[in-house]
């Protein structure tokens, strides 16, 4: 079901109009026209039936005889549709934490993940008629939304080319703000915004997941160190070279580049050997 404009009437003209009705009510007693009295009673209890206030950023949905008569989106005092049933919807900007979830990421190592949704609703009619209770429809797609992206990649990576949770946390908030936008359309929801709010691995593992996580930072380190190395060992082999300021053969280039890469890649400064004699002594 979609949004559509109810009818709706001036409400201060309405009032106005029922406070004649009412003075001609008690001036038609007092003449004795009694006919006329309760004709105007019954058009000004009419008219009242249908006094509506609208606050700013809120709609009403207008129900006459369990039938979608429209929504209300003016604020201020209107009269509509006369013994309708109205039903008040917020237009405002909400936000909605969620819980935090024991979940399985892709490695599946148990993690804790909680977010917040900022939410509005767009369209008062699917909000009231196509879902039950939109509030708490969207709190538990929500959840499921965080549950499903969660499960797709893995709590940390150490590779330029794959995404995390911990490492991507705004490209992760973005997929989930389109996952969820998509879950939440049938309400008549727009999501405007998704964060993450927490992200840990579940307390039974987060002692050893923290010592792998260690463990797996030295590695990539040490991986990216000796990479570094050997460029830098081959780059200064090679000037050395090209400027001619020494002649090398294959086994003093082996000395060389096995000298500067322990001096590149050791984790405590080298102690300098001085060679007085000849190498192949």
């Amino acid at each position: 079901m979609k949004e559509k404009p109810a009818w709706t009437f001036n409400g201060y003209a309405g009032v106005l109009i029922i406070a004649f009705l009412l003075a001609g009510t008690v001036f038609s007693f007092l003449e004795q026209q009694f006919i006329i009295g309760i004709l105007c009673v019954i058009v000004a209890v009419t008219l009242g039936s249908g006094i509506t206030l609208i606050q700013p950023n809120q709609s009403a949905v207008v129900m006459f005889l369990g039938k979608y008569m429209g929504s209300i989106r003016k604020e201020g005092i209107v009269i509509t549709v006369p013994f309708s049933v109205r039903k008040m919807i917020s237009l405002r900007v909400r936000n909605f934490n969620s819980n935090r979830l024991k979940v399985n990421d892709v490695n599946g190592n148990p993690i804790e993940i909680a977010a917040v949704i900022v939410f509005k609703v767009i369209d008062s009619a699917k909000a009231v008629f196509d879902v039950d209770q939109y509030e708490q429809f969207v709190e538990i797609q929500s959840e499921t939304a965080i549950r499903a992206v969660a499960t797709k990649y893995p709590y940390d990576s150490f590779s330029d080319e794959e995404l995390s949770l911990r490492g991507n946390a705004e490209e992760v908030s973005n997929e989930l703000r389109v996952e969820l936008q998509e879950r939440l359309k049938v309400a008549g929801v727009e999501v405007i915004e998704t964060r993450l709010t927490h992200l840990a691995y579940s307390t039974e593992i987060a002692q050893a997941m923290l010592q792998r996580q260690q463990a797996s930072a030295i590695i990539a380190a040490r991986k990216q160190i000796v990479e570094g190395a050997v460029g830098m060992v081959q780059d200064a082999i090679t000037q050395l070279e090209q400027d001619g300021a020494v002649e090398l053969d294959d086994e003093r280039r082996v000395a060389m580049a096995n000298n500067l890469l322990v001096s590149i890649v050791a984790d405590q400064g080298t102690q300098p050997v001085i060679n007085t004699g000849s190498l192949y002594q």
